[in-house]
């Protein structure tokens, strides 16, 4: 059995009334009323546990057990055949155990610890080139920071090639651009992720004819100043800094910026040469994440 879930099998928890987990797994499909009784005559024949027995039996899989546990806890745990339009590159949606999440884990620690609190709400990701990932990343981060009850905010300030909306499954019709532009609030262009209820996302909107003047613009400051006032943490996306001047606007506006680079991909010179491009803008650069 996997170590994960003997682990979680073991801890003794007092589950809130009617979301037991035979219940969830019987609301989900997964179990039958008859099977739930079998389970119950094995539990105190051998004294397992409730996923103990039922993973004797061959009645349920270790994911599903993962995932009622998920719901009992209220962790946000999906399927990938779910309906939610989701990409499954999202694994810290889909695969909240698996070693990937524990190292995003990490990073997120690190991130509460050294960044945000406070008035430190914003920071950009950034990358050198299209290559490493670093859209990904913003979006697994945003989950995992949501999940911690942070009211979370990501931001698609790549108005070239933006990604979070495709990621998301959601409409990029109006977003920062529109917003930059004067066209709309920003409040009418955060759409919330349902099934995440601490995370929103303001996506990048129609590809604009001038994206590094948008970004200038006093208002993206104003507007991220306006937006901390309702957020926790803002997590920021951005297009790659050797390409445009794009992502170091977005650094300095947030004030702080992650370098996000790809093992055997990205050249050293390279983040070199970005790390040199931040320091003009006095952006403080808190660290180097490999993906």
């Amino acid at each position: 059995m996997n170590s994960v879930v003997e682990n979680i099998l073991d801890r003794p928890f007092m589950p809130p009334v009617d979301t037991k987990i035979g219940k969830l797994l019987v609301a989900s499909g997964k179990l039958t009323e008859q099977s739930i009784e079998q389970i119950s005559q094995v539990q105190r024949e051998y004294h397992l546990r409730f996923g103990e027995a039922a993973l004797r039996l061959g009645l349920l899989k270790e994911d599903d057990i993962l995932r009622a546990l998920a719901r009992q806890f209220d962790y946000s745990c999906l399927q990938v055949d779910n309906e939610s339009g989701l990409s499954s590159e999202l694994f810290a949606a889909y695969q909240p155990n698996s070693s990937q999440c524990e190292a995003l884990r990490a990073l997120r620690s690190q991130l509460m610890l050294r960044w945000f609190g406070g008035h430190r709400k914003a920071l950009a990701l950034i990358s050198t080139q299209h290559e490493d990932g670093s859209s990904q990343l913003a979006a697994n981060l945003a989950i995992e920071i949501s999940q911690l009850g942070e009211r979370t905010l990501l931001i698609d300030a790549n108005l070239r090639n933006p990604n979070q909306h495709q990621l998301f499954g959601l409409d990029n019709q109006l977003g920062l651009s529109s917003v930059l532009a004067g066209r709309i609030h920003y409040s009418d262009a955060i759409t919330p992720v349902k099934p995440f209820a601490n995370l929103s996302i303001l996506c990048a909107g129609a590809l604009p004819p001038n994206p590094q003047e948008l970004l200038s613009r006093t208002s993206f400051s104003q507007m991220l100043e306006a937006v901390g006032q309702k957020y926790d943490s803002i997590i920021c996306d951005t297009p790659p800094a050797l390409d445009n001047a794009d992502a170091q606007i977005v650094a300095a506006r947030a004030g702080c910026c992650v370098l996000v680079v790809r093992r055997d991909q990205t050249r050293m010179a390279d983040a070199l040469r970005v790390k040199s491009q931040l320091f003009t803008t006095g952006a403080e650069l808190l660290g180097v994440v490999m993906n």
